[in-house]
Protein backbone atom coordinates (compact mmCIF):
# COMPACT_ATOMS: atom_id res chain seq x y z
CA UNK A 1 0.00 0.00 0.00
CA UNK A 2 1.39 3.42 -0.92
CA UNK A 3 2.16 5.97 1.78
CA UNK A 4 -0.78 8.29 0.86
CA UNK A 5 -3.18 5.31 0.86
CA UNK A 6 -1.91 4.18 4.27
CA UNK A 7 -2.44 7.69 5.65
CA UNK A 8 -5.98 7.90 4.23
CA UNK A 9 -6.80 4.46 5.61
CA UNK A 10 -5.47 5.40 9.04
CA UNK A 11 -7.53 8.64 9.02
CA UNK A 12 -10.65 6.73 7.95
CA UNK A 13 -10.12 4.20 10.71
CA UNK A 14 -9.60 6.90 13.37
CA UNK A 15 -12.69 8.88 12.27
CA UNK A 16 -14.77 5.70 12.09
CA UNK A 17 -13.75 4.74 15.63
CA UNK A 18 -14.85 8.18 16.85
CA UNK A 19 -18.19 7.77 15.07
CA UNK A 20 -18.69 4.25 16.47
CA UNK A 21 -18.13 5.68 19.96
CA UNK A 22 -20.83 8.28 19.27
CA UNK A 23 -23.17 5.57 17.95
CA UNK A 24 -22.59 3.52 21.10
CA UNK A 25 -23.36 6.55 23.28
CA UNK A 26 -26.61 7.13 21.39
CA UNK A 27 -27.63 3.49 21.80
CA UNK A 28 -26.73 3.52 25.49
CA UNK A 29 -29.01 6.56 25.90
CA UNK A 30 -31.77 4.78 23.97
CA UNK A 31 -31.56 1.49 25.81
CA UNK A 32 -34.73 0.96 27.82
CA UNK A 33 -35.99 4.52 27.17
CA UNK A 34 -38.68 4.63 24.50
CA UNK A 35 -38.78 8.43 24.81
CA UNK A 36 -35.40 8.41 22.98
CA UNK A 37 -36.82 6.78 19.83
CA UNK A 38 -36.02 9.87 17.73
CA UNK A 39 -32.35 9.56 18.74
CA UNK A 40 -32.14 6.55 16.44
CA UNK A 41 -32.36 8.97 13.48
CA UNK A 42 -29.16 10.59 14.81
CA UNK A 43 -27.68 7.09 15.04
CA UNK A 44 -28.61 6.59 11.36
CA UNK A 45 -27.01 9.90 10.37
CA UNK A 46 -23.84 9.03 12.25
CA UNK A 47 -23.44 5.56 10.75
CA UNK A 48 -24.22 7.08 7.33
CA UNK A 49 -20.96 9.02 7.59
CA UNK A 50 -19.03 5.76 7.98
CA UNK A 51 -20.98 4.17 5.14
CA UNK A 52 -20.36 7.09 2.79
CA UNK A 53 -16.65 7.32 3.51
CA UNK A 54 -16.21 3.55 3.20
CA UNK A 55 -18.15 3.46 -0.08
CA UNK A 56 -15.97 6.24 -1.46
CA UNK A 57 -12.75 4.52 -0.39
CA UNK A 58 -13.90 1.14 -1.70
CA UNK A 59 -14.56 2.70 -5.10
CA UNK A 60 -11.21 4.44 -5.33
CA UNK A 61 -8.43 3.31 -7.62
CA UNK A 62 -5.83 2.56 -5.02
CA UNK A 63 -4.03 -0.22 -3.26
CA UNK A 64 -6.37 -0.11 -0.25
CA UNK A 65 -8.05 -3.28 1.08
CA UNK A 66 -11.27 -2.58 -0.82
CA UNK A 67 -13.00 -5.85 0.13
CA UNK A 68 -12.62 -5.07 3.84
CA UNK A 69 -13.70 -1.47 3.33
CA UNK A 70 -16.74 -2.63 1.36
CA UNK A 71 -17.69 -4.94 4.26
CA UNK A 72 -17.63 -1.89 6.53
CA UNK A 73 -19.83 0.04 4.07
CA UNK A 74 -22.33 -2.84 3.83
CA UNK A 75 -22.50 -3.38 7.60
CA UNK A 76 -22.96 0.37 8.08
CA UNK A 77 -25.76 0.35 5.48
CA UNK A 78 -27.63 -2.30 7.47
CA UNK A 79 -27.18 -0.29 10.68
CA UNK A 80 -28.37 2.84 8.91
CA UNK A 81 -31.51 1.19 7.54
CA UNK A 82 -32.51 -0.36 10.85
CA UNK A 83 -31.67 2.84 12.76
CA UNK A 84 -33.76 5.07 10.52
CA UNK A 85 -36.67 2.65 10.42
CA UNK A 86 -36.58 2.13 14.18
CA UNK A 87 -36.62 5.90 14.75
CA UNK A 88 -40.19 5.87 13.39
CA UNK A 89 -41.57 3.23 15.76
CA UNK A 90 -44.73 4.41 17.48
CA UNK A 91 -46.37 2.72 20.44
CA UNK A 92 -44.37 -0.51 20.37
CA UNK A 93 -41.77 -0.34 23.13
CA UNK A 94 -40.95 -4.04 22.91
CA UNK A 95 -40.05 -3.81 19.23
CA UNK A 96 -38.08 -0.63 19.94
CA UNK A 97 -36.07 -2.43 22.64
CA UNK A 98 -35.37 -5.31 20.25
CA UNK A 99 -34.16 -2.88 17.57
CA UNK A 100 -31.89 -1.05 20.03
CA UNK A 101 -30.36 -4.37 21.17
CA UNK A 102 -29.94 -5.43 17.55
CA UNK A 103 -28.22 -2.14 16.71
CA UNK A 104 -25.93 -2.55 19.71
CA UNK A 105 -24.84 -5.97 18.41
CA UNK A 106 -24.44 -4.74 14.82
CA UNK A 107 -22.47 -1.70 16.01
CA UNK A 108 -20.13 -4.04 17.86
CA UNK A 109 -19.58 -5.99 14.63
CA UNK A 110 -18.94 -2.71 12.79
CA UNK A 111 -16.42 -1.74 15.47
CA UNK A 112 -14.57 -5.07 15.03
CA UNK A 113 -14.51 -4.56 11.25
CA UNK A 114 -13.07 -1.06 11.66
CA UNK A 115 -10.51 -2.25 14.22
CA UNK A 116 -9.46 -5.11 11.95
CA UNK A 117 -9.10 -2.93 8.89
CA UNK A 118 -5.33 -2.62 9.20
CA UNK A 119 -4.75 -6.08 10.70
CA UNK A 120 -2.77 -8.67 8.81
CA UNK A 121 -4.62 -11.64 7.40
CA UNK A 122 -8.29 -12.08 6.62
CA UNK A 123 -10.96 -11.62 9.23
CA UNK A 124 -13.73 -14.20 9.39
CA UNK A 125 -16.85 -12.11 8.94
CA UNK A 126 -19.12 -15.05 9.73
CA UNK A 127 -17.56 -15.32 13.19
CA UNK A 128 -18.43 -11.67 13.83
CA UNK A 129 -21.98 -11.92 12.50
CA UNK A 130 -23.46 -14.81 14.44
CA UNK A 131 -26.32 -16.66 12.79
CA UNK A 132 -28.50 -15.40 15.64
CA UNK A 133 -27.68 -11.79 14.73
CA UNK A 134 -28.38 -12.44 11.05
CA UNK A 135 -31.70 -14.09 11.91
CA UNK A 136 -32.60 -11.16 14.19
CA UNK A 137 -31.72 -8.67 11.44
CA UNK A 138 -33.95 -10.47 8.98
CA UNK A 139 -36.78 -10.80 11.51
CA UNK A 140 -36.61 -7.12 12.53
CA UNK A 141 -36.53 -5.88 8.95
CA UNK A 142 -39.56 -8.09 8.19
CA UNK A 143 -41.47 -6.34 10.99
CA UNK A 144 -41.14 -2.91 9.40
CA UNK A 145 -44.15 -2.06 7.29
CA UNK A 146 -44.49 0.55 4.56
CA UNK A 147 -44.88 3.29 7.18
CA UNK A 148 -41.22 2.79 8.14
CA UNK A 149 -38.96 4.14 5.46
CA UNK A 150 -35.22 4.44 5.26
CA UNK A 151 -33.43 6.19 2.46
CA UNK A 152 -30.51 4.53 0.77
CA UNK A 153 -29.52 3.57 -2.74
CA UNK A 154 -26.77 1.01 -2.69
CA UNK A 155 -25.37 2.02 -6.05
CA UNK A 156 -26.14 5.63 -6.96
CA UNK A 157 -26.30 7.36 -3.59
CA UNK A 158 -29.75 8.74 -4.47
CA UNK A 159 -32.58 8.66 -1.99
CA UNK A 160 -34.83 5.65 -2.21
CA UNK A 161 -36.66 3.42 0.22
CA UNK A 162 -34.67 0.48 1.51
CA UNK A 163 -36.79 -2.64 1.57
CA UNK A 164 -36.32 -6.22 2.69
CA UNK A 165 -34.70 -7.28 -0.58
CA UNK A 166 -32.08 -4.52 -0.16
CA UNK A 167 -31.23 -5.77 3.33
CA UNK A 168 -31.13 -9.34 2.02
CA UNK A 169 -28.78 -8.19 -0.77
CA UNK A 170 -26.43 -6.59 1.78
CA UNK A 171 -26.41 -9.73 3.92
CA UNK A 172 -25.70 -11.81 0.80
CA UNK A 173 -22.81 -9.49 -0.19
CA UNK A 174 -21.43 -10.02 3.29
CA UNK A 175 -21.77 -13.79 2.79
CA UNK A 176 -24.39 -14.02 5.51
CA UNK A 177 -27.53 -15.02 3.64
Amino acid sequence: MSEPDASILKDFQAESKTLVEKMTEILDKCEGDFAQVQSLAEFGQTVDRIMGAASTLAGSDSSMPTARIQQIADCAAICKAVGYKASKIKGNETFYDICVALLQDATEVLEHLVDGLTAKGESDLKSLFSQTLVDRLKWASDQFGAEYSATLDLHSGKSTKMNQSDIDELLKKLGLD
